[in-house]
């Protein structure tokens, strides 16, 4: 089986090469892609090193699957020709996640959301991936009505250029202009994620909508969400408060979470017990905890919400989708 990765050697894509490692996919045919400016660097996978290769060259290979994570451009231009050669592609930019004929999966959610036909498949936005993780057993069991969303997400949401950014800031060193962002990012809070439209949100924001009702398959959730990019180099985290259709008991949403595959409840405040990016760091799951009822609406409870946005909210989700689809394949 041969396995493409687009965009091999950037900080998304040397998680995806770790993630097939852990995940058992080392029986492979590796054919690590990226730019021309990277094509002939070396990569290591299950104890070789591997050869950078173009992307038309990856493509002429014919792999299997081929898993992007090199920017929308690059998958709009690239995944259909990949897929013309018959290549399931799974992208990880927000390219192809609101076409209508494409599935926008989280394993543990839809999954039976990718038909045999079908050869671009859109891994979410990070924020969602650990939003709808945490979401999906109660809006089955109790129907969700509506969400209020506030991230407070970690400067590697921005790539190699947020974590530089931050750590020269951090040693006192402040370009002009700054790379990632507007403004400095260390001891600060930037409420700006994305573009702007007209109607005052940005992108990022909107992603955490639209991306949210179609994973769930509900468009009529009510959603209204602020994305925060905070001064931490890992791991993102999100106050949600959710107003459902119908009573519960907060027993049985802890009971539901604690079920759920890849979320794990740290809920325990008289130990000071609750998700912190410092220990989500480098971990799969979703860890979801401040477990509360909002006294303010008839069904409302708060959740607060922490990953590891390079793993589950992007590489790990991606590797996931290989897998189930190769089980699927062999069954």
């Amino acid at each position: 089986m041969k396995i493409a990765v687009v965009g091999a050697t950037g900080l998304v894509g040397s998680k995806m090469l770790r993630l097939m490692e852990e995940y058992g996919l080392t029986d492979v045919e590796l054919l690590p892609a990226a730019s021309e400016r990277s094509v002939g660097k070396e990569v290591e996978f299950a104890g070789k090193k591997h050869k950078v290769i173009s992307v038309p060259d990856a493509i002429e290979a014919a792999p299997h699957y081929a898993i992007f994570s090199a920017g929308g451009g690059t998958s709009l231009q690239y995944a259909p020709l990949f897929a013309q050669k018959g290549c399931t592609v799974v992208d990880n930019s927000s390219a192809w996640r609101m076409d209508k004929n494409v599935p926008l999966v989280v394993p543990e959610i839809n999954i039976d959301a990718v038909e045999d036909h079908h050869r671009i498949i859109a891994n979410p936005n990070c924020s969602t991936i650990q939003m709808v993780m945490a979401l999906a057993p109660i809006h089955k069991a109790f129907g969700i009505e509506r969400l209020v969303i506030s991230t407070y997400q970690s400067v590697s949401g921005s790539g190699m250029k947020g974590l530089q950014q931050m750590e020269n800031e951090e040693k006192g060193i402040i370009p002009s202009p700054v790379t990632a962002y507007h403004y400095p990012i260390h001891h600060n809070v930037i409420p700006h994620g994305g573009d702007f439209d007209n109607q005052g949100y940005t992108t990022e924001e909107v992603k955490l909508v639209n991306e949210t009702r179609k994973i769930l398959r509900d468009p009529d959730i009510r959603i209204t969400a602020t994305v925060v990019r905070v001064p931490v180099s890992g791991g993102h985290s999100e106050a949600v408060n959710v107003e459902t259709k119908k009573p519960f008991e907060l027993d049985e949403v802890r009971r539901l979470l604690s079920q759920m595959p890849g979320v794990i409840v740290v809920d325990d405040p008289s130990r000071n017990l609750y998700p912190m990016p410092l220990y989500a760091y480098d971990k799969n799951e979703v860890f979801v905890g401040r477990i509360r009822r909002d006294e303010s609406v008839k069904n409302g409870m708060n959740l607060w919400i922490v990953s590891d946005n390079i793993r589950k909210g992007a590489a790990t989700n991606a590797v996931q989708i290989v897998c189930k689809l190769i089980e699927r394949r062999r069954s």
